[in-house]
């Protein structure tokens, strides 16, 4: 295979575009929403961007407090695939593809919490309503991701 074929650009098409657009704003999203907690769970809950341990008990604290850290890796992961993506580098394809695996994942086992902690002790979620229509979301836009990527690449 020829460097430049390796390297080759994807058609930048509306798809292109929008698929990037949605991708910076989950990016953005996250450091606000994440990353901010991370180094201060308190003041994410002050910022509403998290559950304080009256709704979700300390154990959910501490479940959202590991999302939070992880995030402190993840969040530049998927910035640099984004980057990437647009620059089209090899090296970028397998950090967005890993950035895209975890986007698939983190909601998933966000969602399975959610419902399994439904009726334990101490867990009274409001707005999980919310949590069901945008981590599904999230996570087909990380399927969307991994199949552009085997689409614009193989």
């Amino acid at each position: 295979m020829m460097n430049s074929e390796k390297n080759r650009k994807p058609h930048r098409t509306y798809e292109f575009w929008f698929f990037q657009g949605l991708g910076w704003l989950l990016f953005f999203y996250l450091l606000y929403a994440q990353v901010v907690s991370a180094f201060s769970y308190d003041l994410g809950v002050s910022m509403g961007t998290q559950e304080p341990a009256e709704m979700i008990s300390e154990v959910g604290v501490a479940f959202w407090k590991g999302f939070a850290v992880s995030d402190l890796f993840y969040v530049p992961l998927l910035g640099i695939g984004l980057l990437g993506q647009l620059r089209t580098p090899v090296q970028s394809k397998i950090i967005f593809a890993a950035a895209l695996g975890i986007t698939i994942y983190w909601p998933m086992v966000s969602l399975v919490a959610v419902h399994a902690a439904r009726h334990a002790d101490g867990w009274n979620l409001q707005g999980e309503f919310a949590y069901w229509v945008v981590l599904p979301l999230i996570a087909l836009w990380g399927i969307w991701g991994m199949w552009r990527l085997h689409r614009d690449y193989s």
